[in-house]
């Protein structure tokens, strides 16, 4: 089943959230220097990263001091979804140190959000990013909130998309950003079509699984496109893969990565478009990039979220 939408907000409230991300990074001198310096942002925040994992029921247990171990147990069970927490008295984040370090930068940059942006650090005094701990509709827009501060201070405003201007449209170009940027190569992927000044769409699937017969399918986790793909296509809404898609014959059966394939893509207006798909496995999801073989003509200008 596919995510629902993480990162959408109201202009008013995304200019809010830039804005403090903007501050981060000038506070942090950090404009411009690659991989984008995590450290030092939060150095300049003021936040340090806890010595001792708050995931470790002992280490619960320590941390709410009085409380019994069946109640450390069972926050344990509460947070078990959980992979960042920032105590806001103490200016101490908690990450889980067993997911990927390239995952752990967003996550910190994440959690800075919910320190650095005012109503969060007013309301709450330990954000835990689970359901239990807040009103679905608050935790909801904070996660939304928290996660468009990442976005923006880890690729440095429109730093990304700019840069992306100067690579092949290809699904090896973010592979590459994600390296220059300090950022998952999922993010990275993200950030690439959400972006881009062409017409691009990034399926993010679940690893394939094979049905009784040995077809492969593979569930759809998250869709993304660029204005202008959106524009001319509209939003995909596929929540499943098959080997009956056209996208089924680019997904990799025992590689890492599919050569460029030709598919073909229906508009909105019912007109059909010569698009190329390739596809890459890092083991956790697979990236399927897809984008028309010709241009289109009508043009995006990205909006100035670099400090000038």
């Amino acid at each position: 089943m596919a995510k629902s939408d993480d990162s959408t907000l109201e202009p008013e409230e995304l200019r809010a959230v830039q804005a403090a991300a903007r501050r981060s990074l000038d506070r942090a001198s950090a404009w411009g220097v690659y991989p984008t310096p995590t450290g030092v942002i939060l150095e300049a925040a003021n936040l340090k990263i806890a010595p001792a994992s708050a995931f470790d029921p002992r280490r619960i247990m320590e941390y709410l001091i009085g409380k019994a171990e069946e109640a450390a147990v069972a926050l344990k069970s509460a947070i078990s979804k959980v992979f960042g927490i920032c105590d806001v008295d103490e200016h101490l984040i908690h990450i889980d140190h067993t997911v990927h370090e390239s995952k752990q930068n967003f996550l910190k940059l994440h959690e800075t959000g919910h320190h650095e942006l005012p109503t969060h650090r007013k309301i709450y005094r330990i954000f835990q990013d689970c359901e239990k701990c807040l009103d679905p509709t608050t935790a909801d827009l904070f996660e939304r909130e928290a996660n468009n501060f990442a976005r923006f201070v880890l690729f440095q405003g429109d730093g990304y998309a700019s840069m992306a201007l100067d690579h092949k449209l290809e699904i090896k170009t973010p592979m590459k950003l994600a390296g220059k940027f300090g950022s998952s190569v999922y993010a990275s992927c993200r950030e690439y079509a959400r972006t881009h000044h062409r017409a691009c769409a990034v399926y993010i699937l679940e690893p394939l699984s094979f049905d009784e017969e040995g077809h492969m399918r593979a569930e759809v986790r998250r869709i993304e496109v660029s204005p202008l793909f959106e524009h001319q296509f509209g939003k995909p809404s596929e929540q499943v893969i098959t080997h009956k898609h056209s996208l089924g014959r680019v997904l990799p059966v025992g590689r890492r990565m599919t050569r460029p394939t030709t598919v073909s893509l229906t508009d909105r207006n019912g007109q059909a478009h010569e698009c190329i798909a390739e596809a890459f496995d890092t083991k956790f999801n697979i990236l399927v990039l897809v984008y028309p073989v010709k241009a289109l003509n009508r043009s995006i200008l990205l909006g100035s979220g670099r400090r000038t």
